[in-house]
């Protein structure tokens, strides 16, 4: 499985287009959403402008390197044949995706650095060390969870339907769960659905950090229910493709 996973990696860090979108555009993109913000709180928040982009545009990174490399770079995968040659390997369905899932994260930790290195530098955020280590650390964890969410709909969808369908969940999530907006800003009928979804729970793990809160134990455990729900799907998903390989 150590293998496996170092052949991801080396895989996707080859890949200048995976690359650009992952880790080099959420820092730009932050940049351009809170580039005039003040230090003024957000609406019904602890923290400013600066400091929730700096939450959003680092959850932003980290869901495309997992959740749109992922489901894609699987796809192609299974299009090319790989399903018939992991069938040959003694390698457990729950093994392979461990591998996915530990070689997706590690790729989007970057994207999540960089991001808070241009809050620092640029933006002029200003947090304690505990603060910018917790941050970076929730940052990364909660990423699992959407890595594990890219290999179920890689083995889900097909090749040609795979993008259409990442693209609709990945900016459904986004929206819903307050990555391009407040919550508090979008209607009543959206915060109560985005209240339950795991890029709420997600940010909120970073923008307690922000406000010198521990992470709140909620969003903790939902996380840690979406990732069992989605490493359990993808887990069947690549069992049942297999067999049908």
């Amino acid at each position: 499985m150590r293998t496996l996973v170092k052949l991801e990696i080396v895989k996707s860090l080859r890949n200048r287009k995976f690359m650009f979108f992952s880790v080099v555009y959420p820092p730009v993109l932050y940049l351009l959403i809170a580039g005039r913000a003040d230090d003024s709180p957000m609406p019904g928040m602890k923290i400013d402008m600066a400091l929730y982009y700096m939450v959003a545009m680092a959850a932003f990174g980290a869901m495309t390197a997992v959740l749109m490399g992922n489901s894609e770079r699987i796809a192609k995968e299974r299009e090319q044949g790989w399903v018939r040659q992991l069938r040959l390997t003694a390698l457990p369905g729950r093994g392979y995706v461990t591998a996915k899932i530990a070689a997706a994260a590690t790729v989007s930790l970057p994207s999540i650095v960089l991001v808070l290195l241009t809050g620092a530098a640029v933006k002029g955020v200003r947090l304690d060390a505990w603060q910018w280590a917790a941050l970076a650390l929730s940052s990364w964890a909660g990423s699992f969870v959407f890595a594990a969410l890219g290999v179920a709909i890689g083995y889900l969808a097909t090749g040609d339907a795979v993008r259409p369908i990442t693209m609709f969940v990945y900016f459904g999530l986004a929206f819903l769960g307050g990555l391009w907006l407040p919550s508090s800003s979008l209607p009543g009928w959206v915060q109560d659905i985005g209240a339950w979804l795991p890029t709420k729970a997600y940010t909120g793990l970073g923008q307690a950090v922000e406000a010198g809160e521990a992470p709140h134990l909620r969003d903790a455990v939902l996380l840690a229910a979406y990732l069992v729900v989605f490493a359990t799907a993808a887990a069947w998903f690549y069992r049942k493709d297999t067999r049908k390989a």
